[in-house]
């Protein structure tokens, strides 16, 4: 192998290592958590706060949910 192929071997390996080392660890947060964490937030910086986040409805289990 040549030198700059080594080289731009590194690179990719860092770059991918960089971008997996992206995001935040934890749970995801649904839609809902968020919409009431933007309230919260909004109403701390005392700023107008949307429309109060409409609780989702149980999710019923489908006869096919256990192949999932």
């Amino acid at each position: 192998m040549t030198a700059g192929r080594i080289l731009v071997t590194l690179g990719l390996i860092a770059a991918v290592g960089m971008a997996s080392a992206c995001g935040r660890k934890g749970d995801l947060d649904t839609p809902y958590e968020a919409a009431v964490q933007a309230q919260k937030d909004a109403q701390k910086a005392g700023q107008p706060a949307g429309p109060a986040p409409v609780k989702p409805v149980e999710d019923k289990p489908f006869i096919l949910d256990p192949l999932l």
